[in-house]
């Protein structure tokens, strides 16, 4: 309660009602463009909040004191039990800003010092809010998992795209030791120019989600080794980055699978042809079919097919889901762009794009780049900040339409 409101409480009983909020009013996602640059630019935190944005925190706020929050999908993606604490004080907050307005409405004097209390907690309110909006942001993007499968597979370019797969899986695992993850090759299929067809990469550990949206065709434009007359070929490889569940999430029965055996074939030296370590798992429902011999025994190779089997059924799970919260999961997932063209990368030019981001989407340096340290990561973070606030964008256009 203010400290005013207190003072003046004994001849003003009737003075203090209860804040009464409105619901969300309609305005015009044209406008919001500039909030959302402002509290979701990467490289400078925001000062000035505008009415937009304020209408959107009274409208959550609303949401929590009423606690109808929990059925509200659409918000299911700010996790407002993470923001309680700050909600909270927002609700204090604006309480006494209330009822420091209703005091000014009295006297004069009074007036004065209301205005001058209630600048302080004007102050106070921005900075909540500004604090809140962050929040309400980092947690868009925290759900994800400990355990992915990395897929890279040549498109068009035929042998220089075979080169480009095995450049950008270099970089991966370069950038899986920058962020000190463990790493296993479960699937590689090689070529005669020691390009790579296809390959299947396992990563687990506490900063995967820094893979989240590497998703997407991946475009090289470069003149190859083999090119007599310095023409700059442009190829393509496709990277699919596959959350892996767990059991719970996604439960296969096992009368539903079919498990066969075999000696493993290819590169091994003593141990290849052996024993029946190759593992091949088939999903009778789906008709699915996985395998794994790139380890020795048999139960690692098992568990691998399974993760893999288990990834594949649960993103065919999110494919068959049209609803928006859904598909916002998806994207959440860094899922939604795995049919685009997301990044060039001009060995020429000396530079890579990435094309979800209108500004600060370019790199120079490009060897350095495609070793897979600091300059991905700091890629991978301005990618999260601005798909995050897509994400923002399009609950806020999607509650728009239902207020009107």
């Amino acid at each position: 309660m203010s400290l005013l409101v207190r003072r003046c409480k004994f001849w003003y009983p009737t003075l203090v009602n209860k804040l009464k909020l409105h619901k969300l009013h309609a305005w015009s996602l044209t406008n919001l463009i500039w909030t959302s640059r402002s509290f979701c630019n990467a490289h400078a935190k925001p000062s000035i909040l505008d009415d937009r944005a304020k209408k959107f925190l009274d409208y959550l706020m609303n949401e929590y004191r009423n606690k109808s929050w929990q059925s509200n999908n659409f918000i299911d993606f700010v996790d407002l039990n993470a923001s309680s604490n700050l909600f909270n004080e927002r609700v204090q907050l604006v309480e006494n800003i209330q009822n420091l307005d209703d005091l000014g409405q009295q006297d004069a004097e009074i007036k004065k010092l209301a205005e001058k209390e209630k600048e302080l907690y004007e102050e106070q309110l921005n900075e909540l809010d500004e604090s809140l909006l962050h929040m309400i942001l980092a947690n868009m993007c925290k759900d994800f998992y400990s355990n992915i499968i990395v897929e890279i597979t040549a498109g068009v370019g035929g042998q220089e795209a075979m080169l480009f797969v095995k450049d950008l899986y270099d970089m991966y695992i370069g950038y899986a030791k920058y962020l000190d993850l463990d790493y296993d090759v479960i699937d590689i299929e090689m070529t005669d120019n020691k390009g790579i067809r296809h390959v299947s990469i396992m990563m687990s550990g506490d900063q995967v989600n820094k893979f989240q949206h590497e998703g997407g065709v991946h475009r090289v434009q470069r003149v190859p080794a083999t090119e007599r007359l310095g023409r700059v070929h442009t190829s393509i490889a496709s990277v699919a980055i596959l959350p892996v569940p767990s059991e719970i999430q996604i439960a296969i029965n096992e009368k539903d699978l079919k498990i066969e055996t075999k000696r493993s074939s290819g590169a091994g030296g003593q141990h290849v042809n052996t024993t029946d370590s190759a593992v091949r798992i088939t999903h009778l429902p789906s008709g699915l079919s996985v395998s794994c011999q790139i380890h020795r025994t048999q139960g690692k190779n098992k568990k691998i097919a399974m993760d893999k089997l288990r990834s594949i059924l649960y993103e065919q799970q999110l494919n068959k889901q049209t609803s928006f919260v859904s598909k916002l999961r998806e994207k959440q997932m860094g899922l939604g762009f795995r049919n685009e063209k997301i990044r060039t990368y001009n060995y020429n030019q000396d530079r890579v794009t990435d094309h979800r981001l209108n500004q600060n989407g370019t790199f120079y340096n490009l060897i350095q780049f495609m070793q897979g340290g600091a300059a991905l990561e700091e890629l991978e973070k301005r990618l999260c900040d601005h798909i995050r606030t897509e994400m923002l964008l399009e609950v806020i256009k999607k509650l728009e339409t239902q207020s009107n």
